[in-house]
């Protein structure tokens, strides 16, 4: 199979050109997770402007979609660390073995969830969410499910992709997504151009757009591109490869479920803002999405580390694998600082883009999103250390200890936090915030720890 030849296939072990190599696959990645972050972006700047009913109740259609989407995701994390492992070995076989096996998976589990989204509604009833709120969530979700198998697809093909270090194709795609999602909401949601004004629905309908013409551009580039043609990822496509699969579900599961329960950490914190009131939720929302955006700087970052440890954890060079692990972690925190810095010293004006002045609501939404903001510049630095360590995890197949970790210290801590501070101790939405900042806290701590006292480092100190 051929391969192109990238910085971060370089084989030096000190940190100089480890970081050189990190930041150098790491900036189209951020650039694509960024871009992909924008949809959702888009999403709720432009529903701000339709209504703040509207936004709220896409903050719990979208956090349901996100919710079963992420346990799916958990298998496309996986495929880039066993395909970057295999380029380490040098195994071009088992690239196309596991590649195409995560597209199945991707195929499968997308189709099994779309269901679940059709029955939202009584669910989110269920919760104590406002029916109105939950009527229109329903709306939205009524069409965004068609968009859960095309969105899987596009994150096993980005894995494929990222691993072989092909990321400039991700960049360009997501940021080709992001145009057509923009004009397809200015067109839908709003009714412009002749088109029906859809809402909620209309922001569903464009997001299904983009997913399916992602896909459809990854699958057509990775297929045809020169230096891939020859892995023939989809020739007899339709044949099981059972070992492979079965291996993919193993490691697999466990890092959807980790991923699964900071996803709920999340939606449980959308669901008792739902409780406190509308604005507040629509606030929670929009820096909710901020937060997100300079996430993505830290997945971008994780992911290379993913690609780079599994490069050298394949090969058996443990020193290559600890330089690797120490420019990824000192790269993500020089970007912490700048993020804490920027939520502290210009929240209203970040929270501001997403609201219609005019609005009589928007004032109050944006002094709420401001002060949680500032809470959030607290939880940024435990945030940037948990994905971080499941980066780095993931690129030596380690999976299972994650899991136990994060669900403990998200569902056991993090949540009875959250609703304490939040409701008993009276401390409303800023003590459901700062609930969060316990519970990743906790994950993040637990995670970096496991990491540096893991045997794939311990070996390579005797």
């Amino acid at each position: 199979m051929n391969q192109t030849v990238t910085p971060s296939a370089v084989r030096s072990s000190g940190l100089a050109a480890n970081l050189f190599a990190t930041l150098s696959l790491g900036l189209p990645l951020i650039g694509s997770n960024i871009a992909q972050m924008l949809l959702h972006v888009s999403d709720t700047i432009m529903l701000g402007w339709y209504g703040v009913p509207e936004l709220a109740a896409v903050v719990l259609g979208a956090s349901f979609f996100f919710f079963l989407f992420i346990l799916g995701s958990g298998f496309s994390y996986v495929l880039m660390g066993r395909i970057s492992a295999a380029l380490g070995r040098d195994d071009a076989v088992q690239v196309r073995r596991d590649a195409r096996m995560g597209l199945w998976i991707a195929l499968g589990y997308g189709t099994a969830v779309m269901p679940l989204m059709a029955l939202a509604e009584p669910i989110l009833l269920a919760l104590g969410q406002d029916p109105h709120l939950a009527g229109l969530a329903q709306d939205y979700l009524d069409i965004a499910l068609w968009g859960m198998v095309p969105a899987l697809v596009v994150g096993a093909l980005r894995a494929y992709l990222g691993a072989q270090e092909h990321v400039q194709a991700v960049l360009w795609a997501t940021l080709g997504g992001v145009a057509v999602n923009v004009l397809a909401n200015w067109i839908f949601i709003f009714g412009n151009l002749g088109a029906p004004e859809m809402g909620v629905r209309g922001a569903a309908l464009a997001s299904v757009l983009v997913q399916l013409t992602s896909g459809l551009l990854l699958a057509l580039y990775a297929a045809r591109h020169p230096a891939l043609r020859s892995v023939e990822l989809f020739a007899r496509f339709w044949r099981p490869d059972w070992e492979a699969l079965f291996s993919l579900i193993r490691l697999g599961l466990p890092a959807g479920l980790t991923h699964l329960s900071e996803a709920g950490l999340f939606q449980a914190s959308a669901l008792m803002m739902g409780w406190i009131g509308t604005k507040e939720l629509a606030a929670h929302g929009i820096a909710l999405e901020i937060t997100s955006v300079t996430f993505m700087v830290h997945v971008g970052l994780s992911t290379a580390a993913t690609v780079r440890v599994g490069h050298a954890y394949g090969a058996g060079d443990l020193a290559r694998l600890r330089a690797g692990a120490w420019a990824a972690l000192i790269l993500s925190a020089v970007c912490v600082v700048a993020t804490i810095a920027l939520f502290l010293g210009v929240p209203e004006l970040i929270v501001g883009l997403f609201l219609d002045n005019a609005n009589p609501d928007a004032p109050e939404i944006i002094a709420f999103g401001a002060v949680l903001l500032a809470v959030a510049g607290l939880f940024q630095l435990f945030d940037a250390a948990q994905v971080m360590a499941l980066g780095l995890l993931r690129g030596v197949h380690d999976t299972r200890v994650p899991m136990v970790v994060a669900t403990i210290s998200y569902w056991l801590i993090g949540v009875p936090a959250s609703y304490i501070l939040a409701f008993p101790l009276g401390l409303g939405g800023i003590g459901l915030w700062l609930g969060l900042v316990i519970g990743l806290a906790c994950v993040g701590v637990a995670l970096i720890w496991r990491f540096w006292r893991g045997p794939w480092l311990q070996e390579s100190a005797g």
